[in-house]
């Protein structure tokens, strides 16, 4: 994989990546108005990724991906930490009471998608008619509400979890959802790994 970015690199193509996209918008919807410093420095980078491509007629190619899990999983995300705490019978923070839920997506779904997308890059389509730009939602595409998550933890683990009930974190949403219709469309891949 590595070797394939940086062979389109030195053709003159950029791919790059930011994690936990919009809750549901289609790639080419506006978006504004973020909530957090995080979502702010993402959106950031789509609008200076676009300039660069304008001015240079550099393609440029972004990936958003939502939620992942999996092997060597990040220890702050909610599979490794919760488990974690779980096992050693320490309470688990359940952040708006348990009223959100995430597009949790398989890390080798990830990494199917980009290596279809680096295989095939003259598949891509265009947001912008002249502008070789283009932004692509790589997630399993279906919400799992956050309760229905936990419990199967605690079925995967055989053992409930402490639960500690605490309000909206500041900056947060409410659902995350990777709206995967144009990487289907053009590249005719769904990631499809179930949270199960």
């Amino acid at each position: 994989l590595w070797q394939k970015l940086d062979e389109l690199v030195n053709q003159h193509e950029i791919i790059w990546v930011w994690v936990k996209g919009h809750a549901g918008h289609p790639e080419n919807e506006r978006v504004d108005h973020p909530v957090s410093l995080y979502a702010a420095t993402k959106k950031s980078n789509e609008l200076m990724a676009y300039t660069y491509s304008h001015l240079y007629h550099i393609q440029t190619t972004g990936l958003r991906f939502f939620t992942v899990y999996g092997p060597y999983g990040r220890p702050d995300m909610a599979p490794i930490l919760f488990a974690k705490a779980i096992r050693n019978n320490q309470p688990i923070r359940i952040f708006n009471n348990g009223n959100l839920s995430r597009d949790f997506t398989y890390i080798y779904d990830i990494f199917e998608g980009i290596v279809k997308i680096t295989e095939h890059p003259e598949q891509a389509s265009q947001d912008t008619p002249n502008v070789p730009a283009v932004v692509y939602n790589i997630g399993h595409g279906s919400p799992v509400q956050m309760m229905d998550f936990i419990r199967k933890r605690e079925k995967n683990l055989g053992k409930e979890a402490r639960k500690e009930y605490v309000g909206m974190q500041p900056g947060d949403v409410y659902q995350t959802w990777a709206d995967t219709r144009k990487l289907e469309q053009d590249f005719h891949y769904t990631p499809s790994t179930s949270l199960e």
